[in-house]
């Protein structure tokens, strides 16, 4: 019976599990699923008439909603840290300087985002009105973001995609040298890697943009759509998670 115990508390899925989710961002990523699945299905017991049952989930994702912010209280000094590193990075100016706006902006999102939450919390007590204009204010710097780092996700895969195309092209007509074929390798090793990258986080910002855009009026989702795309989207970034900290290609 011990060995058996042992054997399931100390299987490899565990100790990954457990790795990824003593990362913040890994806890985070975990909560937030929950979190839009709860808004769905919330909406979805509501439809049905099960009033209760409705309550208990929607209570569930005003509470996870409210300890994600708690999670992400250090989050605008890590956006400012990246504004600064994507200020000194070599690359397109075009999309240095759309980097750096997404990051200002998140940074801009998350601090205010504070004061939502420690108004939630009763730590401050905001006026109604003001509260309201936090929150509004707080969503147009998310959806600013979000729109920055879908036109530099656009730009970037168009980028990757002639570097791609290039790459093939002299690998066909170059001479065969065995250094620059190695090099060329090398080289579309990590345009194809980058361009994943860049294809999902430009799924993940298009699922994600109808959220702040729904906060502040712009789109007209219902709470079922908008659990479903958060969902979707914090599985997505939850699988980036767990390749940062496992290692994954």
């Amino acid at each position: 019976m011990a060995a058996i115990a042992s054997q399931l508390v100390l299987h490899p899925t565990v100790t990954r599990t457990l790795k990824y989710t003593a990362t913040t961002v890994g806890r985070d990523k975990l909560y937030r699923a929950v979190q839009y699945f709860s808004r769905y299905y919330a909406w979805h017991l509501l439809r049905k008439g099960d009033k209760e049952e409705a309550a208990r989930w929607a209570a569930l994702k005003s509470h996870l909603g409210t300890a994600r912010k708690l999670l992400r209280i250090g989050k605008p000094a890590e956006h400012l840290q990246s504004a600064l590193k994507a200020a000194l990075a070599s690359g397109p100016p075009v999309e240095v300087i759309l980097a750096i706006a997404r990051q200002l902006a998140y940074f801009a999102y998350l601090s205010l985002d504070l004061f939502v939450w420690a108004n939630t919390i009763k730590f401050i007590k905001l006026a109604p009105e003001n509260a309201k204009k936090v929150a509004k204010t707080s969503a147009q710097f998310w959806l600013a973001g979000i729109t920055f780092s879908l036109v530099n996700g656009v730009l970037k895969t168009a980028r990757l995609s002639a570097e791609a195309k290039k790459l093939r092209e002299s690998r066909a007509w170059g001479e065969k040298d065995l250094a620059d074929e190695a090099a060329r390798e090398t080289r579309t090793a990590a345009v194809k890697k980058a361009r994943l990258a860049t294809r999902r986080q430009l799924t993940i910002d298009l699922l994600d943009i109808s959220l702040p855009a729904s906060s502040i009026g712009l789109v007209n989702f219902n709470e079922g759509a908008l659990g479903i795309l958060g969902l979707i989207s914090s599985i997505l970034g939850a699988q980036n998670q767990w390749r940062a900290v496992h290692g994954a290609k």
